[in-house]
């Protein structure tokens, strides 16, 4: 009796095009996952940086006075201050090391703090701090001279510098220290008391 001959069971396979293409599909997925995962990663940190990002202290001159414009040059003067500092930040307090303090008349300096005008201090955030000091006259003769003409013509502008170091903290977390810098523009009149377009000025703040 003849022998029933079945034919071969087909083969299953995958051509190779279409496990390239697949392979192609599984990679862009992968891709698309992870750069979704890195924009939601650097949105997150942007947002982050936003709200906790620190601003810049405020300096604003609420007090001035000089003694010694009727002098003529003949004697120093001697400058008195009152600068009121405010941290506007939520989150971050400022720590800063001694302020020191200098006058200027234009290019020349004629006024400086002996010693420093405060000593170190933490301002916490949301916080007014008010400084006082004073500074002694180095003024040159001629220099003296021009700034009580100046002065008795009706008014003279000063500058009031003020150089530190701060960081910026936020719990246990600091920043490096930051050279800080602050120029503030004063006009005094006659008597030697700031004016009022001057008095509360903003001052100029820089780091470097």
């Amino acid at each position: 009796m003849p022998t029933e001959l079945r034919s071969p069971q087909p083969t299953l396979f995958i051509s190779r095009p279409v496990q390239r293409t697949l392979t192609k599909r599984v990679v862009k997925l992968i891709c698309s996952a992870f750069l979704s995962l890195l924009l939601a990663v650097c949105v997150l940190f942007f947002v982050l940086w936003l709200g906790l990002r620190p601003h810049r202290p405020r300096f604003h001159v609420s007090s001035f006075s000089v003694t010694g414009l009727s002098a003529n040059g003949s004697a120093p003067l001697t400058f008195s201050f009152e600068v009121a500092v405010r941290n506007p930040n939520q989150e971050i307090a400022v720590s800063y090391d001694s302020i020191f303090v200098s006058v200027y008349y234009r290019d020349d300096r004629v006024g400086a703090s002996v010693a420093p005008a405060a000593g170190p201090f933490f301002q916490p955030p949301k916080n007014t701090t008010v400084i006082r000091g004073k500074a002694v006259g180095v003024a040159p003769a001629a220099a003296a001279r021009t700034v009580a003409r100046e002065a008795r013509a009706g008014s003279v502008v000063f500058r009031l510098e003020l150089a530190s170091t701060v960081r910026f903290r936020m719990s246990t977390w600091d920043t490096h220290r930051h050279h800080l810098h602050v120029s503030c523009d004063v006009e005094v009149g006659p008597d030697g008391l700031i004016t009022v377009d001057s008095k509360d000025k903003r001052c100029y703040i820089y780091f470097l």
